[in-house]
């Protein structure tokens, strides 16, 4: 037999297969594009119509309540399905409670668990609904939003836009909790600051009035000793002490100006009370000097306050007739909340 017969032939049978092979993908090409907008379109337009749009569009907030239907726990299916679809047309997939399209195709699946309009129904708009319940946490409503999340996983319990859902829930109730927490701190502040501004204005109250009592003490003991000097002078006599002749004022150092002791932080911390006596010299400038701590309760806790304070004070000077004179002065600083 004649081998180039044999290939031209072969070649032949080839090439008459391969248009076959060309006709038959053409077929089902054309079925597919057939099947696309025969079936499957017309079937999601039909759920996006039932829906109201798309998962991209955003879903607008419901401007007013709408009221439940009456008995619907009496419903059939049919009429439960078309309240559903009437919720969708409303873009009340999740709210309001007891009148929300995912509600009622529950409802259908309770009473139909095969139903397959609720269920390809209820996974076609999943993505709509997850999103009003995203609102519903934005706008930290956290009881609807939990209770939207909640309805979202009886339709769909594994979908992982619920665990999305959940972490964003949880992040949104901590930040809250945080700026609550700070604004509790800053009014605390606040209250302590005010506190001390008041306790540190009694402080140097009690202080002048300790010295003006000191001084209102002082000035007749000093006059009866100015008396008994002038009688026991050679010439003296009792109306030459009963009314001395007036040679300039005598006065004692009064306080002019007091500064409030700056409490020691580790005293303000452990909530510690004291005292301190310090003892200082006036000079005639009316500035205090030497000034070092005679007794304190406790020791060495409130000394430095103490002595930092009394350098601060000003005084009008001592005065013996009409002259500033040096004087020596005590003085007892508390320390109390």
């Amino acid at each position: 037999m004649d081998t180039r017969y044999s290939l031209q032939t072969r070649r032949r049978a080839r090439g008459a297969v391969r248009p076959t092979y060309i006709a038959i993908i053409a077929v089902f090409v054309l079925l597919a594009i057939g099947a696309w907008f025969l079936i499957l379109k017309p079937h999601q337009e039909l759920m996006l119509a039932d829906s109201g749009g798309h998962p991209s569009t955003p879903v607008t907030a419901v401007t007013r309540a709408t009221p439940p239907p009456v008995n619907v726990a009496g419903m059939d299916i049919n009429q439960l399905v078309d309240e559903a679809r009437s919720a969708m047309g409303q873009q009340r997939y999740l709210a309001p409670a007891g009148n929300n399209a995912f509600e009622f195709y529950l409802r259908v699946l309770e009473k139909d668990p095969g139903n397959k309009v609720a269920s390809d129904a209820l996974r076609e708009t999943f993505p709509f609904a997850a999103n009003q319940a995203e609102q519903a946490i934005n706008s930290r409503d956290f009881g609807e939003a939990q209770r939207e999340i909640d309805l979202l996983s009886k339709a769909d319990p594994t979908n992982f836009t619920l665990t999305i859902l959940r972490s964003k829930l949880d992040a949104q109730r901590k930040t809250l909790d945080q700026q609550q927490q700070q604004a509790l701190d800053q009014q605390k502040a606040a209250a302590l600051a005010a506190q001390k501004a008041a306790a540190d204005k009694a402080a140097a109250d009690q202080l002048a009035q300790q010295q003006a009592a000191q001084a209102a003490q002082q000035q007749p003991t000093q006059s009866a000793q100015a008396g008994a000097q002038n009688a026991a002078q050679p010439g003296g006599n009792a109306s030459a002490v009963a009314a001395p002749a007036p040679v300039g004022p005598t006065a004692d150092a009064v306080l002019v100006k007091a500064a409030a002791p700056h409490y020691p932080p580790a005293a303000v911390r452990s909530r510690q009370e004291g005292w301190v006596v310090v003892s200082f010299t006036v000079g005639t400038d009316g500035k205090p000097v030497n000034v070092r701590v005679v007794d304190a309760q406790p020791r060495r806790i409130f000394d430095r306050a103490a002595i930092e304070a009394v350098e601060n004070y000003e005084f009008k000077p001592a005065v013996r007739n009409g002259v500033p004179v040096v004087s020596a002065r005590q003085q007892r600083i508390e320390f109390k909340f």
